[in-house]
């Protein structure tokens, strides 16, 4: 397979520009949600952008909760639809970890554009054709791995479902079908890999070699890569994110562990304060907004995507300055994620991290209440069977937030088996 070309950052520019005003022709004359969006905004739309920020002054946001109404006013698809209904073949839905699940339709051309993108994922992470490809997720209406399955057969690789079975015949199944790389969660990762041990399965004796992970942070933070990468000797681990929304987005920086890369000729992002709408300084956090160049059935025009990233600072000498927009530490949390404990702003990664430098904390749930009108948070952890003083653990816990944080968080130990165990995107974080 040969290696992705690397562009130069004004052909990325050229090709954006040209895909934002190719989008914009085809949608405003039919698609009646943004015809009438810019409508009641005032929005005057040029006939063609002479540049990308002319395009961000020019248009305003568009928001899940704009989505989500739409579709209630309009059911059961909403009024996003570039195309006569015919014209749609495939359905999914977001996977409602916020709210009720958004509908989502694709004509064969929007999904031919995500296979391509998910393309450029494998190429990243090094997926030769004719490769074996477990995909351990449950294929139900989430959009997930859907359009990675496909994109692997696509290449011409056996792609091997994993939907509808225990962890345990999914295991067994990678091992006897000699698979190369696996696709699945980063929490779902360690579960397998942890099951593996409790039955005495030797995952060296195995072929797998590269795990693709996504749904959740954890593929860019090196506690967890590295975690899963003890329990899977031989494998190396690939972050990816993506949304229902907007599609496949992003691919790990095979030469930059911990770093995701937008796809940028298939997307045009900004990176905003969340509070203020405004751009924000590379190196600062802040939200994703992703503008869909290649999905004009159902597009995404500056869409706020609630993900936290921070943009990379390259040296400008380094050949990476060409390529797609970097983001350090992956998907860093969600907006609506963030809590503020005694002045400290944190999320779920920052947490995630800590954590699974204890390897013997088998899994965790983290509890936010309120106290005297102001927000707190415990942990509860579940050692593993053979942590042998689960005291010290919890210990070296509260030492190790504290350390971080400059907080202090309590910790509280779980019998084990009673915290849950998570196929798809794991929901640790609790509010009482």
């Amino acid at each position: 397979m040969n290696p992705p070309r690397i562009l130069r950052r004004s052909e990325i520019v050229r090709r954006q520009l040209a895909g934002i005003n190719r989008l914009m022709g085809v949608l405003l004359p039919d698609n009646r949600f943004y015809r009438e969006k810019y409508r009641r905004a005032g929005v005057s739309i040029p006939p063609v952008f002479n540049d990308l920020d002319e395009f961000s002054s020019a248009l305003p946001f568009t928001t899940k909760q704009e989505l989500a109404a739409d579709q209630h006013r309009h059911p059961p698809y909403g009024s996003n639809l570039t195309f006569e209904l015919s014209r749609y073949t495939r359905f999914h839905q977001t996977s409602a970890t916020s709210g009720d699940p958004i509908r989502w339709l694709d004509t064969s051309e929007s999904w031919s554009w995500m296979l391509d993108n998910w393309e450029i994922i494998f190429r990243n992470a090094g997926v030769a054709d004719g490769a074996r490809i477990y995909f351990a997720f449950s294929f139900g209406p989430f959009l997930g791995f859907w359009t990675a399955f496909e994109a692997a057969t696509r290449m011409g690789c056996l792609a091997i479902p994993g939907g509808g079975l225990s962890s345990l015949a999914r295991l067994r199944m990678i091992l006897d079908n000699e698979v190369a790389v696996l696709c699945c969660t980063p929490t779902y990762a360690i579960r397998l890999g942890e099951l593996a041990r409790e039955e005495a399965l030797d995952l060296s004796a195995g072929r797998v070699r590269a795990i693709i992970v996504a749904g959740e942070p954890g593929g860019s933070i090196p506690a967890i890569y590295r975690h899963i990468e003890r329990l899977w000797p031989g494998a190396r681990v690939y972050d990816h994110h993506g949304m229902t929304e907007v599609g496949p987005v992003s691919y790990e920086d095979p030469e930059t562990r911990g770093t995701l890369r937008i796809i940028e000729t298939a997307y045009y992002p900004e990176i905003i304060d969340p509070q203020s709408g405004m751009p924000v300084a590379p190196g600062t956090v802040g939200e994703l907004v992703l503008t869909t160049l290649g999905r004009s059935g159902s597009p995404l025009i500056r869409y706020r995507t609630g993900d936290l990233v921070k943009q990379k600072l390259i040296d400008s000498a380094d050949h990476a300055v060409n390529q797609e927009l970097a983001l350090e530490g992956g998907i860093l949390g969600r907006t609506d994620d963030m809590i503020s404990v005694r002045g400290v702003n944190l999320y779920p990664g920052m947490i995630d991290e800590i954590v699974r430098t204890l390897h013997e904390v088998a899994e965790y749930q983290v509890e936010i209440f309120s106290r005297r009108g102001m927000e707190e948070m415990r942990l509860r952890i579940e050692p593993v069977p053979a942590c042998p003083d689960p005291r010290q653990l919890q210990q070296g816990l509260e030492k190790a937030l504290r350390a971080s944080l400059a907080l202090r968080v309590p910790v509280e130990l779980a019998d084990p088996g009673t915290l849950p165990r998570f196929e798809m995107k794991a929901k640790r974080w609790i509010r009482r």
